[in-house]
């Protein structure tokens, strides 16, 4: 900018900024390979990826908000997409790289529209419009699933694991468990569905088989007896949860005894013995028989539960005692001279296991629990991390399956579907939008074209069959990876919850907006480089 010749500067020394065409190609460019780097990994046959980070630490899985939550990216317009993925997860728990690759390949079509003159903010509300019919569409072509239907829910978690390369091969046991924790701790509130996952436990313990795994009544605490003399096992348990430490208090101020018999240091002792069996003896008379503390436990009054047979575990933490609340029906309580038989929860068993060097606690058979635990078995860290995260993603596509009653078809039937319904819907929409539209549609067939890619199957011939089964109504026509062919995707039990495809959709789109509209990028002076498409550079970053 200048003024009679003069020029004025309004940013620092050494900012770097892009503007037009070339902010927006090369935040395009960034966000792409993102989308490129998950794309492997889509589908029952789809690859893992194998993270290492600087401390040598491994990850291997293809669970795509893993696999970019591990990657170290510096480009702005990238960590936009990593957004997208952590949305999915959030929101769906699965679906992360469907909703990646479909953001990628939008921003493809747009780059295209780009070059043909095509003004960014004709594309933006051209995609706009696109999603808003596909939303409708994919609300018409939902089926509802019945009440507590148990075939159906096991039916959508077995779709969510069948990509997982841990989980995939005992998917029916673990749909199975999955499917029993999400039903349990479902809770009715005027007339809706509500489930909160904080209420299931999943304890890992490395060791034995992924067949060993298993559901339990209750909670399991990564905890041992505080004594060798207490019971390892006690059948009807009255359980009491304490918050308070079951400990002589300290005084608050500095004070100083001063003993001169020594009479009276055994009197003091004493006393202090006396104070503690008092506690003991509170605990004893609620009736309880195991006791669980989130704070310590002395020494001597652990030798006198011992000496009565209760079974006890100090120092839990905080979110575990609130999960043994909720399934054993008792009450956290904070004062011991408060403890009564009514705040007492119940267990069929407290036992105490061993897992090679590791002790767990089982308070397991409790009636209606509120809250499960998920035992995991694995031969090695690694399969057993990867299981766990294939069992986060069908627990809460169950969730929302539960919540919602609504299913969908997947194998890319829906993404089909769709886009033939847009490829209709163009035409009725006047002006320069109806490009917009039209690239939507053919972005949408990234779905089935990359499961297809990586099932080793033709993409061609597979969307082909699938858009000429689908003019000739069969709706539901997605790819079968297994025998790679196109079939009926209900009758084949690839199901997924409609939520599911309604979030991939909108963040797809919401984000390829976001970046679409930007025409400049100031970068701060502390930057070494402006980021390329593969990151790099370093700083921080302004983008308007």
């Amino acid at each position: 900018m200048a003024l009679g010749n003069q020029p004025i500067i309004i940013l620092k020394e050494g900012t770097k900024q892009e503007k037009g065409r070339d902010a927006q190609l090369n935040n395009i460019m960034a966000a792409r390979a993102i989308s490129d780097a998950v794309k492997s990994t889509l589908g029952p046959k789809g690859m893992d990826k194998m993270l290492v980070d600087s401390m040598g630490n491994v990850v291997i899985t293809n669970d795509g908000a893993t696999i970019l939550k591990e990657i170290d990216i510096e480009h702005p317009a990238a960590k936009m997409i990593v957004k997208v993925a952590k949305s999915q997860d959030e929101e769906c728990g699965d679906g992360t790289t469907t909703a990646v690759i479909l953001t990628g390949e939008l921003l493809k079509y747009a780059t295209e529209l780009l070059e043909q003159k095509v003004h960014p903010t004709v594309i933006t509300r051209g995609f706009k419009l696109a999603s808003e019919k596909a939303l409708e569409v994919l609300n018409q072509n939902a089926l509802v699933i019945k009440k507590n239907d148990k075939q159906t829910l096991r039916k959508i978690a077995m779709t969510s694991m069948s990509s997982k390369g841990g989980a995939g091969p005992s998917k029916k046991l673990l749909a199975d468990i999955v499917v029993d924790a999400t039903i349990m701790i479902a809770e009715e509130i005027n007339a809706k569905t509500y489930v909160d996952m904080d209420n299931i436990q999943i304890q890992k313990q490395q060791g034995g088989s992924i067949e060993d795994s298993k559901i339990v009544k209750g909670i399991i605490l990564d905890k041992e007896r505080v004594h060798e003399g207490m019971p390892k096992q006690v059948k009807n348990a009255k359980i009491a949860l304490i918050s308070a430490a079951l400990e002589v208090k300290k005084t608050e101020v500095d004070a100083k005894i001063q003993i001169r018999d020594p009479t009276q240091l055994q009197a003091f002792l004493e006393e202090e013995e006396s104070m503690l069996k008092k506690m003991v003896d509170k605990v004893r008379n609620s009736g309880a028989n195991v006791l669980i503390s989130m704070k310590g436990i002395d020494d001597v009054a652990q030798y006198y539960f011992a000496k009565y047979n209760i079974f006890v575990l100090n120092r839990a933490n905080n979110s575990d005692m609130k999960k043994l609340a909720k399934a054993t029906g008792g009450k956290i309580v904070a004062n011991l001279d408060d403890l009564m038989s009514s705040d007492l929860g119940y267990a069929g068993l407290v036992e105490e296991r061993k897992f090679g060097e590791d002790k767990l606690t089982f308070v397991m058979d409790c009636k209606n629990p509120k809250a499960v635990s998920i035992l995991l078995r694995g031969g090695t860290e690694h399969v057993i991390d990867e299981l766990e995260r294939g069992l986060h993603d069908a627990l809460f596509v169950v969730k929302i399956a539960l919540e919602d009653g609504m299913m969908i078809a997947g194998g890319g039937a829906t993404a089909i579907s769709i886009s033939l319904a847009l490829r209709d819907y163009a035409s009725s929409v006047g002006g320069r939008e109806q490009m917009a539209i039209e690239a939507f549609a053919h972005a949408l067939e990234i779905v089935p074209k990359t499961l297809s890619e990586n099932a080793g199957l033709d993409p061609i011939n597979m969307l082909i069959e699938m858009r000429r089964l689908h003019k000739k109504g069969n709706k539901n026509a997605g790819i079968n990876v297994l025998n790679g062919k196109v079939e009926d995707m209900f009758k084949n039990d690839v199901i997924e919850p409609l939520r599911l495809g309604y979030h991939e959709i909108q963040t797809a789109t919401e984000t390829s907006i976001m970046i679409l509209r930007i025409d400049d990028v100031i970068a701060s002076k502390n930057t070494k480089s402006m980021p390329g498409p593969s990151g790099g550079g370093g700083g921080d970053y302004d983008e308007y």
